[in-house]
């Protein structure tokens, strides 16, 4: 099995992390983007391979391939990459890039710190539906190369 070429690693029990799955879920007709919840298996194997604490979450990641490797984004910058390419109108969002990134990075780590108490929690991981099962890694297979940069 190969992995996806864009993955995006989200909190699952975060509700505006899920809301915004929602988001790409629906508009992402093309289907580019696999969603990837932190606290699956495959999650928990990418934050390995990035070095990242496995139980605590600051920061929506996208993976994207790039050749025989994959480069991670962080922050704003890797929901801006996603929204640029989603359908209008989320595609205008990439104007923000605009922004210097230490500025759009500061608000992004003002809601990520207060993301639980703005927007609440769950107490157990949203699961995909049966629907939207092959849009999710949940697995990685064991004989997987660490393919992350």
């Amino acid at each position: 099995m190969s992995l996806p070429n864009n993955i995006i690693l989200f909190d699952s029990i975060c509700n505006l992390c899920n809301s915004w799955s929602q988001l790409i879920l629906k508009r992402d007709r093309e289907q580019r983007f696999t969603l990837c919840r932190v606290q699956s298996n495959a999650g928990q194997h990418f934050l390995k391979q990035l070095n990242l604490p496995l139980d605590t979450y600051q920061t929506m990641i996208l993976l994207e391939r790039h050749g025989g490797t994959y480069q991670s984004f962080y922050k704003s910058e890797a929901a801006l990459r996603i929204a640029s390419r989603l359908p209008q109108p989320w595609r205008l969002l990439a104007i923000l890039r605009y922004i210097p990134r230490p500025a759009r990075d500061w608000l992004y780590d003002l809601v990520a710190r207060n993301r639980y108490r703005w927007f609440g929690q769950r107490e157990s991981c949203l699961l995909p539906s049966e629907a939207d099962k092959q849009r999710f890694l949940e697995d990685v297979p064991e004989e997987t190369p660490d393919e992350l940069v």
